[in-house]
């Protein structure tokens, strides 16, 4: 299966609240498209009557704004909600068994924030198990015998198959860069606390990223605009320089994915873009070993009280990380959050003594693995949600089967506007489908 044709976000977005596109007339062409493919994707959450009920929500949004000039900017565009968010009107099970009414809380700003932009609710996502890697039944678009990914992996299959043009998605690890490379789509993750994390079940506090998924950049950035507080757009003025981070964490990356990454990096040289091998992220296994003690630590924190309860009902996976968070003492985490403070410093010194832009890497160590009993491995997006700067997931291309590839797009430390201009200058370089 491939993903249909796709009308680009930003296209749609205005379409929707100029008129030119009327609003029921596409909810039941969505309609179509969705009795069609989520039978086998399995994107949403089962829901009855999803579109009746979407049909009732936009014909009062209609009734509250006749006039487009003062319609909202995303005025009636469908949002996927990965099921650890909290959403007026519909239960929360985070991919799991445990009893939806000790998960419920107050609806995630996130979310009221995109409801109050005009967007329309299309259902909740599927997500593994808590966020982490216990996977639900969500196929890829691309080709349904392999992972679209996780841990938001039916918000990255909803907008890949075009059932839904934005979702919603949080990392912790690797969990919207992954699965946006993965399935061939856009995927920010912004700058750590960029966008509130209120109103999401959390995995590690410290950790946990709220980002989202489109299909265009510029898509991604009106969104990003609209969640993220004080928001001022950025011009690229000129070609970035770019780093490359010359050590250990690239040899994590398959043959196929460093060939596809040295292939981007010469159409980017082509395009007047500077590249630079910068020596970062040394000593890769210390990182990966302190961001999963962070991890599981404060995991252990999170579901104290619901393991406490509920511990039969936890996968395997999420069980043996919770066991393990009980182990590590207070002051090994203190020290572990230290340690990444540093870290942190230590990329943004290096940045600014390359006179660096962005970082560049693959998004993922390869294609989508086949099969559903594995999500993927997170670790080429490991030290850059470790360091909390923002990045953005831009397709790549895809290998002889038709499975995508990413490039991982990493910014300065709260300049998300500046990273989405110099994104939006390199979309057009990077992906070979445009």
């Amino acid at each position: 299966m491939s993903a249909p044709p796709k009308r680009p976000l930003l296209s749609l977005a205005h379409e929707l609240r100029a008129g030119s596109l009327d609003l029921e007339e596409y909810l039941a062409e969505l309609e179509v498209l969705f009795s069609i493919l989520e039978p086998s994707i399995h994107s949403f959450v089962e829901e009855e009557n999803r579109f009746e009920r979407l049909r009732q929500e936009a014909q009062k949004l209609k009734k509250k704004y006749p006039h487009p000039p003062n319609r909202p900017p995303l005025f009636g565009l469908p949002v996927g909600i990965k099921d650890i968010f909290q959403v007026d009107g519909f239960p929360t099970r985070a991919g799991s068994r445990l009893p939806p009414e000790e998960l419920q809380g107050r609806e995630a700003s996130s979310v009221s924030l995109l409801k109050q932009a005009g967007a329309l609710v299309m259902g909740k996502t599927v997500t593994t198990e808590f966020a982490y890697f216990a996977p639900g039944p969500t196929r890829n678009p691309r080709n349904l015998d392999y992972t679209p990914g996780g841990s938001s992996s039916g918000s990255a299959a909803a907008v890949a198959a075009g059932l839904s043009p934005l979702a919603t998605g949080t990392q912790t690890i690797g969990s919207i860069t992954r699965p946006a490379s993965f399935c061939g789509i856009v995927g920010y993750k912004p700058s750590y606390d960029r966008i509130d994390r209120t109103g999401v079940i959390p995995l590690s506090p410290s950790l946990d990223h709220v980002g989202i998924f489109s299909n265009d950049v510029a898509g991604a950035e009106l969104v990003a605009g609209l969640l993220c507080p004080h928001w001022q757009l950025a011009v690229a003025y000129n070609s970035p320089v770019i780093g490359i981070p010359n050590g250990s964490y690239l040899k994590y990356a398959s043959d196929e994915a460093l060939d596809n990454f040295e292939a981007v990096c010469r159409r980017l040289s082509e395009g007047g873009c500077t590249l630079k091998q910068v020596s970062a992220i040394q000593n890769f296994e210390a990182i990966v070993e302190r961001h999963n003690l962070i991890l599981a630590a404060e995991a252990a924190q999170v579901h104290s009280r619901w393991f406490k309860k509920f511990g039969d009902l936890y996968h395997e996976k999420t069980a043996a990380l919770i066991e393990k968070g009980r182990e590590i003492s207070k002051s090994d985490l203190d020290e572990a959050l230290t340690e990444r403070r540093q870290f942190v410093q230590e990329l943004l010194r290096l940045m600014d003594e390359y006179s660096l832009d962005l970082w560049i890497s693959p998004a993922a160590p390869g294609t989508a693995p086949k099969g559903l009993d594995s999500t993927g491995d997170p670790i080429m997006n490991l030290p850059w949600t470790h360091s909390g700067i923002p990045t953005i997931n831009i397709p790549s291309g895809v290998n002889d089967k038709g499975l995508p590839m990413g490039l991982q797009v990493a910014g300065r430390w709260y300049e998300d506007e500046t990273l989405f201009a110099w994104s939006t200058h390199l979309e057009p370089m990077i992906r070979t489908d445009y």
